[in-house]
């Protein structure tokens, strides 16, 4: 299981401990709520921030529903992102193009869905039906961090092997992009 927040940190920005909202939560029903509706109710109805909304809500179905680490209702989603001493472009550039994306890329059965110029790349593997997303985010005239999102993957397992996958290549980028 993932290293949860403290209960000193959740009580001193929430002014609850965990035990408290899942109690909470108990009692609004949440067992038989979706994600969304929970952090709904804990946003309008509790006052907590976005992102508190979606912490406690997390949290609570993984200790309460027995959600796995990754799980969405859709299947498992997992990110993985790098910061390359290039320009956004540079770095667009070698995800864009299939012929460098070939070289640094493990699968080349890559299909791009939608693109749009140094923001962000949509698409999937030709045989499979999880989602990949590259969003590129330039930090200077010089660097950019490029996160890689992949989602709708079949099992736990199969995320934690995808999230080393995504680790190796996005390394292979920033080699292949040194190079060249």
């Amino acid at each position: 299981m993932a290293k949860r927040i403290s209960d000193e940190a959740v009580k001193k920005s929430t002014g609850r401990i965990w035990k408290e909202w899942f109690t909470i939560l108990e009692k609004m029903g949440a067992k038989e709520m979706e994600h969304k509706d929970i952090a709904k109710l804990l946003f309008e109805k509790h006052a907590l921030s976005l992102w508190w909304s979606q912490m406690v809500t997390v949290q609570y179905e993984q200790d309460v529903k027995g959600r796995k680490k990754h799980e969405k209702p859709e299947g498992f989603q997992i990110s993985r992102s790098i910061t390359i001493p290039f320009s956004v472009s540079k770095i667009f550039n070698a995800v864009q193009s299939t012929s460098q994306r070939k070289i640094w890329l493990r699968n080349s059965d890559f299909k791009i869905s939608r693109s749009t110029r140094n923001k962000s790349i949509r698409g999937k593997w030709v045989d499979d039906k999880a989602n990949i997303e590259f969003q590129f985010y330039p930090k200077d005239n010089n660097k950019t961090q490029l996160v890689v999102e992949q989602s709708k993957i079949r099992t736990s397992r199969e995320a934690e092997r995808m999230k080393k996958y995504w680790e190796k290549n996005l390394n292979d980028l920033k080699n292949f992009l040194n190079k060249n």
